[in-house]
Formats: C-alpha cells, sequence, structure tokens
C-alpha cells in the first residue's frame, strides 16, 4: 500500500516519483486516519462512505458515556481499515470540549501510532 505524504496540517503533500510516497504501516496509518477524518456524505461518489461516530459530536456537547460510545466505535472502525490487524492502547480524552483520540494500529506490516 502506498500513501501522498502530507505536511502538519494534514495537507497532501506534492511527489515527483512514487519513492515518495509513504508505504508500509505508515501508510495503513494514514489510510485509517483518512477515512476517520472523512465525515458521512463527505464523498460525492458514495455519500454513505465516512465516519460515522464523528456525526455524534454533531448532536450536542458528548457526556463521559457518549466518550466512551465514541471511542469503541473509532475504534471499530479503525479495525474495518485494509491492513489493520488490531486495535490497542486506545486512549482519549474530552478537554476543552474537544474529544482527542488515539491508538496504537497493529497493520500487516508492523505497528504505529494514529491521533485525532
Amino acid at each position: 500500500m502506498r500513501m501522498r505524504p502530507v505536511d502538519a496540517s494534514g495537507d497532501w503533500i506534492p511527489v515527483l516519483s512514487s519513492s515518495e510516497m509513504v508505504s508500509g504501516a505508515p501508510a495503513v496509518a494514514r489510510l485509517a486516519e483518512c477515512r476517520l477524518r472523512m465525515l458521512v456524505g463527505d464523498w460525492w461518489e458514495n455519500p454513505a462512505w465516512g465516519c460515522p461516530s464523528l456525526e455524534l459530536l454533531r448532536e450536542g456537547r458528548p457526556t463521559e458515556t457518549d466518550g466512551q460510545r465514541i471511542s469503541r466505535e473509532l475504534e471499530s472502525y479503525v479495525r474495518d481499515t485494509p491492513g489493520v490487524l488490531d486495535v490497542r492502547e486506545v486512549s482519549w480524552a474530552f478537554e476543552a470540549g474537544r474529544l482527542s483520540w488515539s491508538c496504537t494500529v497493529m497493520t500487516i506490516y508492523g505497528e504505529q501510532s494514529i491521533s485525532l
């Protein structure tokens, strides 16, 4: 698997050759991050695709119970990413009205961390 590299803000970086593409565990983690950031309806070609868990954050101010549910759903969604074997070391927190979520993804190439 190969994915385009991104800068610190998550924007794609142009590449001049395929050797500049990200591969292995970082590519699988990048695909999982892309899937997590896509809301349902974001992609015109298939509006049903996207991370349904993030829609819960639009419904109102999440509670601690909502955070646990969202975390479990995000974990399940990442597990459905091609190349992901398992999700471990999941942690989440609400800070100043924002949900932060991270995990270690076990891929077919090795492990990689993800933060959202």
